[in-house]
């Protein structure tokens, strides 16, 4: 029996709300230990699931938990940062990739109309050469543009990020508070 489960009149029935959470594997342990701090406990009867990333872990609550409301508000907050975090290291990303896969497109039509000039009848060489060299540049250019937009992007969000991490450790603290 765990130490948040109640007995009541020498019964051993305890109601429960039920949660599934689902997380990167990554960040699997920091989703239970908040929600432990908000009074939620592994279901052991069901296994954790593995998908790919990403990790499904099905919690258990006393429905009769003092200060639930209270309790329901934070894991409200509490879900909404994890969100939040989860948009933020996702933006990372998502602008250099963009940008990434726009000038490889552009780098890749140049090097078609290289192609096209060489294949003509007479073969246009200077032509060719114009657009052949655009187009390699839009080959090689891409992959530093990602990891110079990575590293930028990265400087710009992080103070963010930790912001929110230190936002749920003042709700876990605060939930941690009210079941004990």
């Amino acid at each position: 029996m765990s130490a948040y489960e109640i007995t009541k009149g020498g019964k051993d029935f305890i109601g429960y709300d039920y949660l599934t959470v689902s997380a990167y594997s990554e960040k699997a342990s920091m989703y239970l230990d908040a929600y432990k701090n908000l009074g939620w406990l592994t279901d052991d009867s069901i296994p954790v699931k593995q998908l790919g990333l990403t990790v499904t872990v099905k919690l258990k609550r006393d429905r009769k938990i003092l200060n639930k409301t209270e309790l329901t508000r934070l894991q409200q907050h509490l879900e909404s940062c994890l969100d939040e975090i989860v948009a933020l290291e996702h933006s990372i990303t998502g602008t250099a990739t963009i940008y990434s896969i726009i000038i490889g497109i552009i780098g890749t039509a140049f090097m078609a109309g290289a192609v096209f000039a060489v294949t003509n009848e007479p073969p246009l060489i200077f032509l060719c050469v114009l657009l052949g060299i655009p187009g390699f540049i839009g080959w090689a250019l891409p992959y530093r543009l990602y990891k110079y937009f990575i590293k930028k992007r990265s400087v710009e969000i992080s103070p963010l990020i930790e912001q929110k991490y230190e936002e749920i450790y003042e709700i876990c603290e605060k939930g941690n508070a009210l079941i004990h």
